[in-house]
């Protein structure tokens, strides 16, 4: 017996000998994303995947043997969320060629791609909207899993629309009814997506997308719409649709006065009932086309490079050879001079606005949209700088219904943080290279350098 007690007390001990130590944050100012001040100084315990204590360097000691990161001279801040993102695309001007082209690639090449450059553009959390269904859930799966690295993913699957554009098949369901519509989103649903993703509303009409909005909600899902044309957001308020996606209405120059008096009402009504109004504006591509044909280095940075092999690589390429021509942005100088409007009127009505990009269209890589997007709002709609940050982790959690957990640094909580070195609230470009990014407790990018072991598959 007292054997056996001395080999159980042997293995407790070389148990706790290999043990990873406590992660101490170390000297910075934590933005916390609640919206208050800024902490000067402080110190954030992390233990495995949670962060165990918060404080000061004066109320707060570091544990011995705790692994010290010094976040001295930076601002911390949660992991940003990136609310619209699609990881089957990868930048690529040719939608109908890489459709067809990369259909098999999506699962072992594509989405993993996109997954880690995102996770290494400080995005740990990220809503995927439009995509194949195994391929959508087996990436979610992986990375939570450890198999694969990237942000915590919430998927929709394919999008639900009138009927799927030829060679779209794969990615996008038609419903041609409402008990087609209810039947497509218990499939969805029963498949393990985490939320509905319905486009041109239009088409489909008031009735069947009641029916997918009713089945939704009725199986605990919510749904995200686009918001292009205007009977899309009439029925979508309507209907009851819980996030617009884009700015929408092509190059028309604001909101009709019949929608805008249904949102207010749509978001006045949020207020009262503890369901907001959620809009995902995902601006900045459009606002940044012309920036983008003035100096189109961004095109050759290798960030978005990560993860593709050289023949997919070499392809995106070749469609972006000259971004002046592309058909996508034709329309672009026209509809620019009304996004501020846009932005102000959904603003002014009451919706909370998500941070999302539309990531991984023509010329937006997975590296670099959710920093732009965030810059846009504060230095071209002159959002203040917090509620920009907010709108990129504190909203996009509670949107998502895992406040508990995330979009904010706390106690509890994952330990999903991120922290660039000098002021962010004055100059949110800093954004755009993280000193250091955690997720879950694992250091992917520290003191600037890409953690590559942390990257590989556990």
């Amino acid at each position: 017996m007292r054997a056996i007690t001395l080999f159980l007390a042997g293995l407790l001990a070389s148990a706790a000998a290999t043990a990873a130590p406590i992660t101490a944050l170390v000297g910075g100012r934590l933005i916390d994303g609640q919206g208050g001040p800024p902490l000067a100084n402080s110190v954030i315990l992390v233990d495995g995947e949670r962060i165990t204590a918060i404080g000061t360097v004066a109320t707060l000691p570091v544990p011995a043997g705790a692994t010290v990161v010094s976040t001295e001279g930076m601002d911390v801040l949660p992991g940003l969320w990136d609310m619209h993102v699609h990881l089957m695309i990868n930048g690529h001007a040719d939608y109908t060629h890489w459709d067809k082209a990369y259909l098999t690639r999506f699962g072992p090449e594509i989405m993993p791609a996109s997954a880690v450059q995102l996770l290494l553009a400080g995005v740990t959390s990220a809503r995927d909207l439009g995509g194949p269904l195994a391929e959508s859930i087996a990436i979610r799966e992986d990375v939570k899993a450890g198999r694969k690295p990237g942000p915590r993913l919430y998927v929709s699957g394919p999008f639900l629309q009138k009927k799927a554009y030829p060679g779209t098949e794969a990615f996008r369901w038609g419903v041609d009814s409402p008990e087609d519509a209810r039947a497509k989103v218990r499939k969805l649903k029963a498949a393990g997506v985490d939320i509905i993703k319905l486009v041109d509303q239009d088409e489909v009409g008031e009735v069947t997308t009641r029916a997918i909005v009713e089945e939704a909600h009725k199986l605990g899902l919510k749904v995200v719409g686009h918001s292009h044309l205007p009977d899309e957001i009439r029925i979508g308020l309507k209907t009851g649709i819980d996030n617009f996606e884009h700015t929408g209405l092509g190059a028309a120059p604001k909101y009709p006065d019949d929608i805008m008096v249904a949102l207010e009402a749509r978001a006045a009504e949020g207020r009262v009932r503890g369901n907001p109004l959620y809009w995902t504006p995902t601006i900045s591509g459009l606002f940044n086309h012309g920036n983008l044909l003035a100096n189109p280095e961004k095109l050759d940075d290798a960030c978005w490079a990560r993860g593709l092999k050289p023949d997919t690589v070499a392809d995106i390429k070749a469609s972006l050879k000259d971004v002046s021509a592309l058909e996508y942005n034709q329309l672009t100088p026209r509809r620019k001079p009304t996004l501020d409007t846009k932005f102000a009127q959904l603003r002014k009505a009451g919706a909370i606005l998500l941070i999302g990009t539309d990531s991984g269209i023509p010329t937006a890589f997975h590296c670099q949209t959710t920093w732009n997007e965030l810059d846009v709002w504060v230095n071209g709609l002159q959002v203040p700088a917090m509620e920009a940050i907010q709108a990129a982790t504190y909203w996009p959690a509670k949107f998502m219904g895992v406040e508990k957990d995330s979009g904010t640094i706390a106690a509890g909580k994952y330990a999903d943080i991120i922290a660039v070195r000098g002021d962010v609230l004055r100059t949110i470009a800093l954004l755009q290279n993280p000193t250091h990014i955690m997720k879950g407790g694992t250091l992917y990018k520290q003191g600037g350098v890409v953690n590559e072991a942390a990257l590989a598959p556990r």
